[in-house]
């Protein structure tokens, strides 16, 4: 047992313990090497090999020409398609302002510049997503060249960021597909023989080794059960206080980041209020403070994305409501002074 008088958890949403495999017919039956992406082997030989990639998400697009470079050929399978841009692995913009400044002021204006670049073409897709639809694909054609049809395999159903967005550093997947090292199939999967992955269209994909890029499982508060007073708190029945704190759960944070920017963000963000909110407990005598839900009912799903691991979970998750401290926003620039300067006894009870 370890006791605290403050509780902040570090650990994110994901389940350490497993990955999401979806029901895969006839996958027990595949003789080859079954490998989830979660849990890599250090010692898995797949060079000369024939491996086939099932996914079309973050891991299945950068984990598709890291293989290609020694396998003997790497098939990316995906039942839908994904928004995939490229972006320089190297900032040319940042390296051209660390050259001109001091490394202190340089660090301040690469981070917001960076701040300010995804939260304008995030808003940009959600205002104008049939632009952002367009501008995309066309970017994807430039980076194609005429190799690859855009069409089935670049052409998601849904707009622009209502899922997250798969960055390609310097063109490698493109790059990989262009010359023939690996190829992506858009379709679905019929069943798994010994050796090969027989899709509903009919035609196989011989395999020695399977990568099942399928995602991952939410788990939220590290899958920790909280007990107050000899009653077990539902999670999912509470309101989430400033994106950190759950209302009714005294003396515990938790540290949740960005869903359409970097992760860090947030959760510098959150470690700041953390010590805020500790120095003013302490300035003030206070042993415990209690978030105390005070909104007008209405809720909102706690991770704004249209996201198959997000539409399982959403039954275990915290909500958020309406307005603010109950509204957990996705905007750096709107919670800059909200955690740095806004009130930390809104909303909140104390007990000395």
């Amino acid at each position: 047992e370890m006791s605290c008088s403050f509780l902040y958890l570090c650990s994110g949403y994901y389940s350490y313990e497993s990955g999401y495999l979806p029901d895969i017919p006839g996958l027990q039956d595949f003789a080859g090497t079954v490998v989830h992406p979660q849990f890599w082997p250090e010692n898995l030989d797949y060079e000369g090999k024939r491996i086939v990639v099932i996914g079309s998400g973050a891991t299945a697009v950068t984990l598709v020409p890291a293989l290609a470079e020694k396998a003997e050929h790497v098939t990316m399978l995906q039942r839908s398609p994904t928004y995939v841009m490229s972006l320089p692995a190297r900032d040319p913009i940042a390296t051209r302002i660390r050259r001109l400044l001091p490394d202190r002021v340089a660090h301040r204006a690469v981070r917001m510049k960076n701040v300010v670049a995804n939260l304008g073409f995030y808003q940009f897709c959600q205002r104008f997503p049939s632009a952002a639809k367009r501008m995309l694909r066309t970017l994807t054609e430039r980076r194609l060249r005429g190799r690859i049809p855009v069409d089935p395999h670049f052409s998601p159903r849904y707009d622009p960021w209502d899922q997250r967005l798969c960055v390609v550093p310097d063109s490698d997947l493109f790059r990989t597909l262009r010359v023939g090292k690996a190829e992506i199939v858009t379709d679905r999967i019929d069943t798994v023989t010994e050796k090969s992955v027989r899709l509903e269209s009919g035609r196989e994909l011989e395999a020695e080794i399977l990568i099942p890029a399928t995602g991952l499982q939410l788990v939220p508060a590290g899958g920790i059960e909280f007990v107050v007073d000899g009653e077990k708190i539902d999670l999912s029945a509470r309101f989430i206080y400033r994106g950190m704190m759950l209302d009714g759960l005294p003396n515990a944070a938790m540290c949740l980041g960005y869903t359409n920017a970097s992760w860090t963000l947030r959760a510098d963000l959150a470690s700041l209020y953390v010590c805020r909110l500790l120095r003013y407990m302490r300035r003030n005598g206070y042993r415990s403070a209690v978030p105390r839900y005070s909104g007008d009912g209405r809720t909102r799903p706690l991770l704004g994305l249209d996201a198959g691991y997000i539409h399982r979970a959403e039954g275990a998750l915290p909500k958020q409501g309406a307005r603010s401290p109950w509204l957990m926003r996705q905007n750096y620039l709107l919670d800059l002074p909200t955690m740095r300067l806004g009130r930390v006894d809104e909303s909140m009870q104390f007990t000395p």
